[in-house]
C-alpha cells in the first residue's frame, strides 16, 4: 500500500515499543510489513469475526499475514486446529511463544511464508485483516483453492466486488475496528446446465447469479455455498450443488417439485 495512506490510516495506532530480537521483541503497531502495516485486531472483534463464522473444534481456521498470532490462537482456544501464515519471522517466533504460553502449541501453529503463495485449500475457515489490494489479489485464489462453504471472516475491509453475506459490528473496547464481513466460498456453477425442459445457463460473480432458463430470465439467483436459490417467473428453485449436478426442490409455478440439472460440459 502507499505510505501516505498507511501513515494517515493507522497513525492513530503509533506507539512506542521495544523492538528487537528473540525473547525481547515486541512488534509496534503500525510497524510495516512486507505487503501491509501492521495494526492488531481487537480481541472483542475478533470475538465477533469467530462468532460468525461458527468455529468449532471440526475447524482448520488460517489467518494470512497473521502478525502475533492473536487470530489463531483464539480460533485454538475454541478446540479448532489453526495455523497462521506470516513473512516477519520475528512474528512468527512471537506467536509460537504466545501460543506455547497458553497451552495451545498443538493446535495453534505458525509458518514463516508469503501469504499469496500459502496453500489454503485444506481451510475451512480464514480469519483476516488485510487491505482492499491485498483481497483483490486473493480472490481468485479464494476461489480456485477453497472449498464451497468455506468461511471467510474479515476485520473492517471488505473484498473488493464481493457482496458480504453479512457484516456485523462487534461490542466492548474495539476503538476504530469493530466491524466484521463474512463470506461463504460459493461452488462453481457458471456456465450451461440440462434440465428435462430445457437448458439453464449462469453467469456468476462470486455468490451472485444471473442468467436464463431457456428464454426466461434468472431473478433473485444466490449462492451460500453448495446451496442455490433463483427464481424463474412465479417459481422458486432451491437445491444443493454436487458437482456437476444440481438437484433440489421447485415452489410455485407450472412445474412444482423435484428438479435436477446435469452440467453441459465442465466449464468451471
Amino acid at each position: 500500500m502507499k505510505r501516505a495512506f498507511a501513515v494517515w490510516l493507522f497513525f492513530p495506532f503509533l506507539c512506542l515499543a521495544q523492538s528487537g530480537s528473540g525473547e525481547t521483541y515486541q512488534p509496534v503497531p503500525g510497524q510495516p510489513g512486507k505487503d501491509v502495516v501492521w495494526v492488531p485486531t481487537p480481541y472483542p472483534l475478533i470475538e465477533k469475526m469467530l462468532d460468525m463464522a461458527q468455529v468449532t473444534p471440526q475447524d482448520y481456521v488460517m489467518d494470512l499475514g497473521s502478525g502475533d498470532g492473536r487470530n489463531i490462537i483464539m480460533a485454538a482456544k475454541r478446540g479448532a486446529r489453526a495455523l497462521g501464515v506470516e513473512y516477519n519471522a520475528e512474528m512468527v517466533e512471537l506467536s509460537r511463544r504466545s501460543a506455547a504460553k497458553e497451552g495451545l502449541a498443538g493446535r495453534a501453529r505458525f509458518v514463516q511464508g508469503d501469504m499469496f503463495e500459502a496453500d489454503i485449500s485444506q481451510a475451512t475457515v480464514l480469519a483476516l485483516f488485510l487491505l482492499p489490494d491485498n483481497l483483490r489479489r486473493l480472490a481468485p485464489k479464494f476461489m480456485s483453492q477453497l472449498k464451497p462453504g468455506t468461511r471467510v471472516v474479515m476485520n473492517g475491509f471488505a473484498i473488493p466486488e464481493w457482496s458480504p453475506d453479512r457484516t456485523e459490528t462487534a461490542s466492548g473496547d474495539c476503538g476504530n475496528w469493530c466491524t466484521s464481513h463474512l463470506y461463504y466460498v460459493p461452488a462453481k456453477v457458471a456456465g450451461n446446465w440440462r434440465l428435462p425442459q430445457g437448458t439453464l445457463r449462469f453467469e456468476q460473480n462470486f455468490q451472485m447469479l444471473s442468467g436464463m432458463l431457456n428464454k426466461q430470465p434468472i431473478a433473485n439467483g444466490r449462492l451460500k455455498g453448495d446451496e442455490i436459490s433463483f427464481t424463474v417467473g412465479d417459481a422458486q428453485y432451491i437445491g444443493r450443488v454436487n458437482g456437476n449436478v444440481i438437484s433440489g426442490e421447485v415452489k410455485g409455478g407450472p412445474r412444482p417439485g423435484p428438479w435436477k440439472a446435469t452440467r453441459i460440459g465442465h466449464d468451471h
